[in-house]
């Protein structure tokens, strides 16, 4: 923050500030404030930015009451509530950062199976909530990711493939406008702005309730099969998890294999194809439905069994730790013998242990849903394709962007909850042209002005 702009906020805005802290159920947090440092932190460490106000809301009234003192002071916003932001954009230097980490109230509709979700919500707070009930939600791969950003770039979460991504158990959609009104999303309010915000990020306004329809499913079967990681592992693998029983999602990792209680050890530190499995649905039949995988090779470990869906997020622990990371994501319509040559070449020369090249298996109900029917185009796709380094230094960062030009070409579009801050042309990757027009003049319609910029962009049509 400038001398200037600090003189300004104690100079002439005094009051208006010290208005603006009363009159908030939540918290305002300022520089030399006791929790200005920690609440400034998200998931990762090496974002060091420091707004000028932290508005720590506690409900809907606080979000309007932020964006009105926001707008008429000139400030810049950036929108928080996970903190699990890729790229960094939920914080800001300068400006307000609007935290809705703490707005994480669940409530649940047992006789229709609903719930009704705070924006600050993350994946384990939902699912303590909801699980006990016998009910569940597909969530992303971490307990600790928020539920607002989530489900606003869509969710390819672990259950996608039974029941597609978040947003196509998404109801209705509370949501505080640039303007500071409050307003209601749905397929019968509102239709446009419903379209926009299942897969266009936070674009349009504050989203602050999300209204879920939930499935029955008890326990799951699932855990993680570890495989050598080989060129028909690989391949087989590709060919048959798209189209595999729609019960059975799985997400993968080419990585050197971490010091596991379960893994035999003389492969600790060898490079592995690792299978995270989610099955719903009868474990006889899930059994059957993992056969395919398990004849791809003699499996180095394996550990699957019926469990909660909350069980899941054990195998995920290392994902919930806070940690600097480099990513580029794309999706594949088929993984050739090319592609895979390069990720395993490429996998085996990196020096850092936390290197990890991500496979996910689409299909099933994703596909299921028109893909116009979303602001999420990528239905029919096979396969997402990431690339992920975790740690500092210009070694990490350039192992994912070497390896990234090499394979980079033969992947179509971009997941946008996967995306680094990669510019303009990365940000229209993750629509189709005519998914990226219509959301430009939505985004005209609900923010003109573009007072929500930071994040993955969408400039407002001219």
């Amino acid at each position: 923050m400038t001398a200037t702009r600090m003189a300004k906020v104690g100079a002439q805005e005094s009051t208006a500030i010290r208005e603006l802290r009363e009159s908030l159920f939540g918290e305002l947090v300022l520089p030399g404030d006791e929790h200005y440092d920690e609440a400034r932190q998200i998931h990762n460490p090496s974002i060091d930015r420091r707004p000028e106000m932290i508005v720590r809301a506690a409900d809907s009234i606080d979000v309007i009451r932020a964006i009105e003192f926001a707008r008429s002071a000139g400030m810049q916003v950036a929108i928080r509530s996970g903190g699990h932001c890729l790229s960094g954009h939920s914080m800001i230097d300068d400006g307000m950062n609007i935290d809705l980490s703490r707005m994480k109230q669940v409530n649940i509709d047992q006789e229709n199976r609903t719930a009704w979700v705070q924006p600050g919500a993350t994946t384990a707070d939902l699912v303590a909530a909801i699980e006990p009930y016998g009910l569940a939600l597909t969530t992303g791969d971490t307990a600790t990711v928020g539920i607002g950003g989530l489900t606003l770039g869509g969710g390819i979460g672990w259950m996608v493939r039974k029941y597609g991504l978040t947003i196509d158990s998404l109801l209705s959609v509370e949501m505080v406008t640039a303007d500071g009104r409050l307003v209601t999303a749905s397929k019968r309010e509102n239709p446009d702005l419903f379209w926009a915000l299942r897969g266009g990020g936070g674009n349009f306004g504050i989203v602050t309730g999300f209204e879920f329809q939930l499935q029955q499913v008890g326990q799951v079967f699932g855990g993680v099969l570890i495989l050598p990681a080989t060129r028909e592992v690989l391949s087989g693998y590709a060919s048959y998890a798209p189209n595999a029983p729609d019960e059975l999602t799985t997400i993968t990792m080419v990585m050197h294999l971490p010091p596991l209680p379960f893994v035999p050890e003389d492969h600790h530190g060898t490079l592995a194809f690792i299978i995270f499995v989610c099955y719903v649905g009868d474990p006889d039949a899930g059994q059957v439905a993992m056969t395919p995988l398990r004849k791809l090779a003699e499996p180095i470990a394996e550990l699957i069994a019926p469990m909660p869906y909350s069980a899941l997020y054990n195998f995920t622990e290392i994902g919930a730790v806070p940690h600097d990371s480099t990513i580029r994501s794309g999706y594949l319509r088929e993984l050739s013998g090319d592609v895979i040559d390069m990720l395993l070449d490429h996998a085996r020369q990196n020096p850092m242990p936390m290197g990890l090249i991500q496979i996910r298996a689409l299909g099933g109900a994703l596909k299921a849903v028109p893909n116009e029917s979303t602001a999420f185009p990528h239905r029919d796709k096979k396969l997402l394709l990431a690339l992920i380094n975790i740690g500092t230094g210009e070694a990490v960062e350039r192992w994912v962007i070497d390896l990234w030009e090499r394979v980079g070409p033969s992947t179509e579009g971009a997941y946008v909850n996967f995306l680094d801050d990669e510019g303009e042309a990365r940000i229209r990757d993750a629509y189709s042209p005519e998914h990226f027009a219509r959301l430009a003049a939505i985004k005209r319609q609900y923010d003109p002005e573009n007072v929500f910029r930071n994040n993955q962009n969408i400039l407002p049509a001219e």
